[in-house]
């Protein structure tokens, strides 16, 4: 199993990059949304990878993030789903936006990937229904700005009730969750009515 590759970017093509480690030049298969995330050819960047092999195969698809490589994870355990669906899935949406998409329902979302049917786009939210929740978003964001003291001592619970209580007034899952994410709660320390309020100016 390999980690993770780290080196210099010396080539970069429509769905895989090569990163060069000093001495062994490693092809990595990435998604859209990677491509146009990496820094320029001669520059260093570190991919997250997961490694597919069969008999006739070793590839290396790589993320950014491990929360990217998890959701990836997820979303091959779920049948008709191979790796190369994985990355079509992650290439019209973020990881972020897959979990939403699953949390309510939206088949549509997911079929806009090339090669996802809307049978399987229902599979996908059949499977990992159970398996996704807004936490996982929440928890996300604290693992990308760690070392962020304001972000890490904000309880995921009260954005949670957040997100139930606009989902209570009659706001759609996924409309809930893109309103809390979007509240600063670096600044201060906000209580689950303080973030409703502040979620609540972003619906309008």
């Amino acid at each position: 199993m390999i980690a993770f590759v780290k080196g210099e970017i010396a080539a970069i093509y429509e769905d895989n990059v090569v990163i060069d480690t000093g001495s062994i030049g490693y092809e990595v298969k990435i998604s859209t949304g990677t491509v146009n995330l990496l820094p320029g050819i001669g520059q260093t960047v570190r991919l997250y990878t997961y490694t597919h092999v069969r008999e006739d195969l070793f590839q290396l698809y790589g993320f950014l993030t491990r929360d990217d490589m998890e959701i990836f994870k997820q979303l091959i355990s779920v049948s008709g789903i191979g790796p190369k669906g994985g990355l079509a899935v992650l290439s019209v949406m973020s990881a972020d936006d897959l979990r939403f998409a699953i949390i309510s329902g939206d088949a549509k979302a997911i079929s806009k990937a090339p090669g996802i049917g809307t049978r399987t786009a229902e599979r996908v939210i059949l499977d990992l229904r159970g398996k996704v929740s807004p936490e996982d978003t929440f928890r996300a964001d604290e693992m990308r700005s760690y070392g962020s003291i304001g972000s890490a001592a904000l309880p995921n619970g009260a954005k949670n009730e957040a997100v139930e209580a606009l989902v209570a007034l009659g706001y759609g899952a996924t409309e809930a969750l893109k309103a809390v994410k979007k509240v600063d709660t670096d600044t201060e320390d906000m209580d689950t009515e303080t973030i409703l309020k502040a979620a609540l100016k972003n619906l309008f």
